[in-house]
């Protein structure tokens, strides 16, 4: 099981705490062919065989990237510390939404501290899941 840490930025920590969202209790983990985001009081958790791509992204703006986003152009869900780089995983099954009325997300960005790791981890179990 691999641990990765949201990168916190200074300058939007106090957008994130009324949300409950700490540095201790923000994480992605990809493992045990498992793909779970901690995201303060809010899980994700869903199969690697559910994840049909990813690909880094950045240099988002701060009202689009901060905090807990869903996208109306194509429904896809961002939890957000940062706006400087993160992760785009795309689902094979859109993962169900947190507000009943939304339409289930076909990918979450995750800005992680550590970009180029996670996709890596997620390369590595890919490869492990196909043997």
């Amino acid at each position: 099981m691999e641990t990765f840490a949201f990168e916190f930025h200074p300058r939007y920590r106090y957008l994130l705490l009324p949300l409950g969202v700490t540095p201790e209790n923000s994480f992605v983990e990809v493992g045990d062919g498992e793909f779970h985001v901690k995201f303060g009081m809010w899980n994700i958790r869903t199969p690697l065989s559910n994840i049909s791509g990813y690909q880094r992204s950045g240099d988002y703006k701060w009202f689009k990237a901060i905090g807990i986003r869903g996208s109306l152009a194509d429904h896809g869900l961002t939890f957000g510390t940062t706006t400087r780089q993160g992760v785009c995983v795309k689902f094979v099954d859109p993962i169900k939404p947190f507000i009943p009325a939304m339409p289930n997300h076909p990918g979450l960005t995750v800005t992680v501290a550590n970009p180029n790791g996670l996709i890596a981890a997620l390369e590595k179990e890919s490869i492990n899941l196909s043997d």
